[in-house]
């Protein structure tokens, strides 16, 4: 039997740990980062088992049925599907979002964006409101709302269909009282108020490489999270420019960036008003977030 053929029709008994090497030899060969870990994730999801529980019954023969959802799984894999998507989750922050192709895949990069929003609502943390543009599977506004259960988060987004992805993660996660989702275009959606922080992961790839993009994200997550114009900046100009009318004297405004746009977008911020502006890297130490203050005279 090749690594490429369908893991039936053979005398040798497909055991799980088979199964597992099997579909990690035909991963790697594929060029996939993390083959091993990708078999176990697809398996695990298959079986309705944990990483554990498949090595204490390793020599355990999966039925047809399990070995038919495996199978497919593995097919959808190998056409660049994200894994998030085959599993129906992704873990941000310490938390489980359900993801499929209405919202892009929570990515530990955006992480950044969290912890800016954390760190600079510290010497307030007991109240104060937040609003999250461009809010997507909600990741954001959710983790944020967690770590600061007084605070008022509203979470906003043009597509409905992300909308509702939040509005189910937010239950899912439950205990969180002080969430709202409103469907807009950025802040026209919203009725006048003023918040005390603001954050964004907008659309931010220019429009010519998301033809580049690898096929795991071109082909599957949506465009319109993606797209951010000729330079990749369309909708962040607007967030900036839009956001003094909406931030509390001194109040705080950080926005998710691509990692060669951190001076273009500081220059936005400085020019539009803003104060202490300043970058956070992400894991990889790539620049993945700007934030500054708004004036308080």
């Amino acid at each position: 039997m090749t690594q490429s053929s369908q893991p039936v029709g053979v005398s040798e008994a497909w055991t799980i740990r088979r199964l597992l090497r099997w579909a990690a030899e035909d991963f790697a060969q594929r060029g996939l980062e993390s083959p091993r870990l990708e078999a176990e994730l697809l398996l695990g999801h298959a079986l309705g088992m944990t990483r554990i529980q498949m090595i204490v019954k390793s020599e355990d023969i999966p039925t047809q049925g399990e070995l038919h959802r495996f199978r497919e799984l593995v097919r959808r894999r190998r056409n660049s599907e994200p894994t998030a998507y085959l599993l129906g989750r992704r873990e941000f922050y310490g938390i489980q979002f359900r993801v499929d192709k209405r919202v892009l895949v929570p990515r530990p990069d955006t992480e950044s964006l969290v912890e800016v929003a954390i760190e600079c609502t510290r010497p307030r943390n007991a109240h104060g409101r937040a609003l999250d543009l461009c809010t997507g599977s909600g990741c954001v506004a959710i983790a944020f709302a967690k770590h600061r259960p007084g605070w008022s988060v509203t979470g906003v987004d043009i597509s409905a269909d992300a909308l509702s992805v939040a509005e189910d993660n937010a239950l899912r996660v439950g205990t969180i009282l002080s969430l709202a989702w409103v469907h807009g275009d950025l802040f026209d959606a919203l009725p006048r108020q003023r918040f005390e922080l603001i954050t964004a992961n907008p659309p931010y790839v220019p429009s010519s490489v998301c033809l580049t993009l690898d096929p795991v994200v071109r082909n599957f997550e949506p465009q319109l999270a993606l797209d951010g114009g000729d330079d990749g900046l369309d909708i962040s100009r607007r967030i900036v420019n839009g956001a003094p009318e909406w931030l509390e004297p001194g109040g705080v405004l950080a926005i998710e960036i691509g990692h060669d746009q951190a001076d273009r977008v500081r220059t936005m911020f400085v020019d539009c008003g803003f104060e202490d502006v300043s970058g956070r890297k992400d894991y990889g130490g790539r620049d993945r977030v700007v934030s500054g203050k708004w004036p308080t005279r």
